[in-house]
């Protein structure tokens, strides 16, 4: 990859996740999906903190225990570690884009 909006082309049926930096502590990587969701009854359990930008599209998240948070373009969220999430929507036009950082992150007010 390029540019970060330059999109796959046939687009994948799967998620596409690929990483932009990666080190033992730290792994930036762009996230395309268009209409993906986690599969039901799944759930992301993650070892990092993970901060994630929503640079294009609409999507919504969904915790543990039944919270929804819907997301637009430009919407980032920090994920802390061990936060069980799943993806229960995005949106297939415009496809999302994603940012996502994973490490020990503390955001600055």
């Amino acid at each position: 990859m390029n540019n970060f909006w330059t999109l796959p082309h046939p687009r994948p049926a799967q998620g596409l996740f690929e990483p932009l930096i990666e080190t033992p502590g730290l792994l930036v990587e762009r996230i395309v999906s268009a209409g993906q969701v986690t599969p039901a009854g799944q759930w992301y359990d993650q070892a990092r903190d993970e901060w994630v930008l929503l640079a294009q599209g609409q999507a919504t998240l969904e915790y543990e225990g039944g919270r929804l948070l819907a997301l637009n373009a430009g919407d980032s969220v920090l994920i802390p570690a061990h936060q069980r999430h799943r993806v229960v929507f995005t949106s297939r036009e415009p496809p999302c884009i994603w940012l996502a950082i994973h490490g020990q992150l503390t955001l600055r007010p």
